[in-house]
């Protein structure tokens, strides 16, 4: 016959081992079912594209505002896509598209995008956003062009006084926009001393207009960003012929089919969601105190002021 001896300090040790057996089995108890909830939390990974490489065409004023720097990376955590940017004046992003040497663009200059729609070049070209042209100049304004209620009065009082004016020359949407306001007025200025082309974006453009001290017509997202580098100030505002509408147009794989019209889709379609319009329509705001870009997807593109 067997017998186990019990004394109290035996007892007291077994309680404190069948204690401890019980916490620890509590603890995996707690953890098993707790481990569910914790990788629910878990963000899921975007798949990655069959085609993640993507080349976006835009013009300058998207780079030189910052925008770019906000959009891209938001649109490549949501989607998986690689984006190589390539930001030139829009003309140039035209022609890159018509040569189907980019998948998707962002523009601002809708009469050469229509030709662009036209010749078959482009394929579902939707409205993203807008902001509007100003012509800025030295504080001193030497052509006296703030008393002037539109664009084409102030390119008048350029003009005549023989003030010196800073174009792109680069067949930009900004470009674009200052060749029509001297066309309305019946003005010539290339060959004129006080005319001069940078052959730059926004950015650099802007630079030369305050280093000369000189006129130039610019986008407000471009010059609010860059302000606090410059000697100039806006003196033409408010006209709404100065209205600067940005586009997104997806390269039409009928004529290009190495392009990545998927991916091109998939841009087109982040800029003009919700997201995407948040992000546009807030960009500027926690910076500069106002928003850059007025977002416009959805809109009736007539009815924009």
């Amino acid at each position: 016959m067997s017998f186990t001896l019990t004394t109290p300090r035996l007892r007291a040790a077994r309680w404190a081992v069948v204690s401890l057996a019980a916490a620890l089995a509590l603890s995996a108890c707690s953890s098993a079912t707790s481990s569910p909830s914790a990788s629910s939390t878990t963000a899921t990974p975007v798949p990655v594209p069959a085609t993640p490489a993507l080349i976006l065409a835009t013009t300058t004023s998207t780079q030189d505002s910052g925008l770019l720097d906000a959009l891209v990376p938001a649109f490549e955590k949501a989607t998986g896509y690689q984006v190589k940017t390539v930001a030139v004046g829009t003309g140039q992003a035209l022609t890159m598209g018509q040569q189907g040497n980019a998948d998707v663009l962002l523009v601002h200059a809708p009469a050469s995008e229509k030709t662009f729609m036209d010749a078959g070049y482009g394929v579902d070209r939707r409205l993203v956003a807008h902001n509007y042209f100003l012509v800025v100049g030295p504080s001193a304004d030497p052509a006296g062009i703030g008393s002037a209620k539109t664009a084409t009065e102030a390119f008048t009082k350029i003009a005549a006084a023989k003030a010196t004016f800073v174009s792109r020359g680069d067949g930009s949407g900004t470009e674009t926009k200052e060749l029509a306001i001297w066309k309305a007025n019946n003005i010539t200025p290339k060959g004129q001393s006080w005319y001069v082309q940078s052959g730059q974006g926004m950015g650099a453009t802007l630079q030369i207009a305050s280093e000369k001290n000189g006129y130039t017509i610019t986008d407000n997202a471009t010059f609010i960003a860059n302000t606090s580098k410059l000697q100039l100030t806006s003196l033409v505002q408010g006209d709404p012929s100065l209205l600067n509408i940005y586009h997104v147009i997806s390269v039409n794989p009928v004529k290009w089919p190495k392009v990545n019209s998927v991916g091109a889709k998939a841009f087109a379609d982040y800029v003009t969601s919700a997201a995407g319009q948040d992000l546009i329509g807030g960009f500027g705001k926690a910076k500069y105190g106002q928003a850059l870009f007025v977002a416009d997807a959805g809109k009736n593109e007539a009815d924009l002021k």
